[in-house]
């Protein structure tokens, strides 16, 4: 009775682990042949997308608050996971129930099939990898139920076992061996699969050799020189103007767009005298201004650091809806990616002086392909879920009241206009410090209306203004630096800063949900 029990937990266990390598089969064999379709047809890719889309908002906060712009790769983790349970599942079920096993694996090859899609930019062809990678899977995991059937330890295994090549009682040792040896041989090729898959994708793809060809025009209207001091004297402070490759970046595709150029178009319709479609060339050949702006994302918790400033060039929105002539009754732009993104943008911030873009430059060169290249928008003074929309393909002048963005139909406010907010940089908190001097900076933004004070509270004392670093702009945001004569023990900082209205941040607390997080940081440091 021990041995029959030990016989059937083993075999149990090696069907869970049929289960996950006839998965990954089914995913290598995708990625391997969705080379040669577009990106997204890929399943990870497809079922992540698909995820996100039903995301409800506090899921999303949560994610990136705790993960931050690493939420993506938390992402894939947890569907790692989950497909791995689930495999594991399919193949107890396979082991036992052969038809309830095949019956599940079509199922999730169906659900597969039905995010692939469902995606935008997506046709039915796109679906063959997933449909010859479940095929894939359902005959290596047929391929690993054979020598466990043969093992008997189940009384539900097929009766025809032996014509399929499996064993009778007495061949436990050479089942098992069989089994493990296919299941090895089959794992390192999926590996090998996945990972020619993606080196092929590469190989295949110019989008990147192309973007560092590409040559940027003069602009028309260069950006206003930056004054001296714009940076905080306090040492660990953030550059002033961010790098492109520690620019945040938070948006809801898990595969890069991949644009030509030469294919990129732009349509502008829907509540218009005059329908405007825009080439690449077009917008290399316009008059382009360059401006330095800073962004935040409306996931930005108090103290967060989903900010960034940089220097961006493009092609003034507004000069492309005075071509599209909008009608009376218009109050908002639905802007949307290629890859299903939409963002509801008011068309009068469109349409004002503050320089709202179809940004092809960031800081000098190209956009760098995960911050929307060719074109994206850059809209100073508005969080980046109503106006930031990368890979842009498509204006459609409408109404609030009839159209909806992505993030509105998940509960998100319909305009977002961004919150003075002040942090702390240095010291980080939780820090050590030595007695004496302390050097505190940090940075501050209410985009359009410019920052005129920056001020700080050590425990419950009195607020103390800092010293405010030179202005750029009103759009962009601005360092500040203080000197504290720091007494041993524990201590809390706060901050507060007064916009240029001489509006005074709040310290009411607010989560990012529903149109942006709000309130004073306060941080805590040990003096030694």
């Amino acid at each position: 009775m021990t041995k029959l029990r030990n016989r059937m937990t083993g075999a149990g266990t090696m069907a869970a682990l049929a289960g996950v390598v006839a998965a990954a089969v089914v995913l290598a064999v995708a990625e391997l042949i969705g080379a040669f379709f577009t990106a997204r047809a890929t399943p990870l890719f497809a079922l992540g997308s698909t995820f996100i889309d039903f995301t409800p908002p506090w899921l999303k906060d949560f994610a990136i608050a705790t993960f931050g712009t690493n939420d993506k790769t938390a992402l894939f983790v947890g569907m790692g996971l989950t497909i791995a349970v689930l495999a594991c599942i399919l193949g107890v079920v396979a082991y036992r129930k052969w038809a309830l096993g095949v019956l599940g694996v079509l199922f999730m090859g169906a659900v597969i099939v039905a995010s692939v899609v469902t995606r935008a930019g997506v046709g039915p062809a796109d679906a063959i990898p997933s449909v010859l990678g479940t095929l894939a899977g359902l005959v290596v995991l047929h391929r690993l139920m054979v020598p466990l059937w043969g093992l008997k330890a189940w009384p539900e295994a097929p009766a025809d076992t032996a014509s399929d090549g499996g064993e009778r009682p007495g061949g436990e040792g050479t089942s098992r061996r069989r089994f493990f040896a296919t299941a090895g041989v089959t794992a390192v090729a999926a590996g090998i699969a996945a990972t020619g898959g993606r080196l092929l994708a590469a190989a295949r793809s110019n989008v990147a050799q192309a973007r560092e060809a590409l040559s940027l025009p003069t602009p028309a209207k260069a950006a206003a020189a930056v004054p001296a001091g714009v940076q905080s004297t306090v040492p660990g402070v953030p550059p002033w103007l961010t790098p492109n490759g520690e620019f945040y970046r938070i948006d809801t595709a898990l595969s890069v767009p991949e644009i030509n150029v030469d294919d990129w178009e732009l349509r502008v319709h829907g509540l218009v005298e005059q329908e405007v479609t825009l080439t690449f060339q077009d917008l290399l050949d316009a008059e382009l201004i360059e401006s330095h702006v800073t962004l935040t994302c409306v996931s930005n918790p108090v103290g967060g650091n989903l900010a960034g400033n940089a220097k961006w060039l493009g092609l003034p929105i507004r000069e492309v809806l005075a071509r599209a002539k909008p009608k009376d009754g218009a109050d908002m732009v639905l802007s949307k990616s290629i890859d299903g993104f939409s963002a509801s943008t008011p068309l009068e911030v469109l349409q004002d002086d503050r320089d709202a873009m179809l940004a092809i430059g960031m800081n000098g060169e190209p956009l760098p392909l995960e911050h929307g290249y060719p074109v994206r928008m850059v809209v100073p003074g508005l969080y980046g879920f109503v106006s930031a929309t990368k890979w842009v393909v498509d204006l459609e002048v409408t109404r609030f009241a009839d159209s909806k963005a992505y993030w509105t139909e998940r509960g998100w406010s319909e305009r977002g206009p961004i919150k003075t907010m002040a942090r702390v940089d240095v010291p980080k908190s939780f820090a050590k410090v030595p007695a004496g001097k302390v050097a505190v900076g940090g940075t501050a933004w209410a985009q359009t209306r410019g920052i005129s004070k920056v001020e700080i509270q050590i425990d419950n004392g009195g607020w103390a203004e800092a010293t405010l670093s030179a202005e750029a702009s009103t759009v962009t945001w601005r360092q500040w630096s203080y000197e504290w004569d720091a007494t041993p023990g524990p201590h809390y900082i706060k901050v507060r800063a007064t916009d240029g209205t001489g509006a005074v941040q709040t310290d009411q607390r607010a989560d990012p949900v529903p149109d942006g997080a709000s309130g004073w940081q306060s941080i805590m440091v040990t003096v030694q």
